[in-house]
């Protein structure tokens, strides 16, 4: 919390910690703090000032990231750059990214995300950071009652040739029945296609903190639906193509369509109350992916963050 009783990610400095302003003594800290209780209780906790460098990264990582996983049924664009680590986004840089939970479509998704500052962006790039659980406050009752049902995610995933990530990029496999097995165990339906394969999941829009038990807004949809979007490519696709025939979309969990005033409500009252962590190289961020939601800000010149993610 601010001074104004806002919340705000905890930063930690090595002046704050007591440790030398090094890679290494940032780890040394780390062997002595309970990271876990600590997300709990800020949900996000800024490194700043230790000088981590990509060759000083794995140690540190390994310490904040137990067991890292890979990015699996992702739908963002990313680049695998070391041993389940990737580029945060390939997404155009004029673009917002608006505010999300990690894969909270999914039937299983990360608890814990790891941001590292390779490069900073000339101007803008910053990372938004909002807690989940305002961001449900923010809500009109109307859309939180509209949204209890819970909502259904469809994905056309192509088999190589089309619009997004074809369905060997999104399970980082070109093995048709290991797809099936991860599938076969998320309670989503799904059939090959003749140029992909297309998958259907009904989730709910709001999930339980396992340790506080606090309600958090918990799902993308104003990123999934092409109201939400600002991608010029986006709004090209919505005349030309169906619903069905999207790289992806959603419904109410009912089929029902969502309206497209519930969708620009939920993005732009979640990035209006987000907190901007403007990135110093070196800068790493931990996020309990429940409690706190992340996007992107547009930018400037080369910029490049890292992530990692944890059960």
């Amino acid at each position: 919390m601010d001074e104004h009783g806002r919340w705000q990610p905890y930063v930690i400095t090595p002046e704050r910690a007591g440790c030398p302003p090094t890679a290494d003594g940032l780890a040394g800290h780390l062997r002595e703090v309970d990271v876990a209780a600590l997300l709990t209780v800020h949900g996000a906790l800024v490194f700043r000032g230790f000088g981590v460098e990509p060759g000083t990264l794995d140690p540190v990582m390994d310490l904040l990231l137990p067991n890292r996983l890979a990015y699996v049924h992702g739908n963002t664009p990313r680049t695998k750059v070391g041993d389940n680590v990737y580029t945060s986004t390939e997404y155009p840089a004029k673009y917002t990214i608006s505010m999300h939970n990690e894969l909270s479509y999914a039937a299983h998704w990360p608890s814990r995300l790891l941001f590292y500052c390779q490069i900073a962006a000339a101007t803008g790039g910053a990372t938004p950071v909002l807690d989940a659980r305002l961001w449900l406050e923010l809500l009109d009752p109307e859309i939180r009652e509209a949204f209890a049902g819970g909502v259904c995610y469809q994905q056309n995933l192509h088999d190589g040739m089309g619009l997004g990530k074809s369905w060997q990029q999104t399970f980082e496999t070109e093995d048709r029945a290991e797809v099936e097995g991860f599938l076969a165990g998320t309670g989503a339906t799904w059939k090959w296609t003749s140029d992909g394969l297309r998958i259907s999941q009904v989730r709910p829009a709001t999930t339980r903190h396992p340790v506080t038990g606090v309600e958090v807004w918990f799902n993308q949809t104003d990123q999934w639906h092409p109201a939400g979007l600002e991608d010029d490519v986006a709004r090209v696709m919505m005349q030309v193509m169906t619903p069905d025939e999207l790289p992806q979309s959603v419904t109410f969990a009912d089929g029902a369509p969502i309206p497209e005033e519930y969708v620009r409500q939920i993005r732009d009252r979640g990035l209006d109350a987000a907190v901007d962590i403007d990135w110093r190289v070196g800068d790493l961020m931990v996020i309990d992916n429940i409690l706190v939601a992340h996007g992107r800000r547009p930018y400037t010149g080369d910029r490049r963050i890292l992530v990692a993610m944890s059960d």
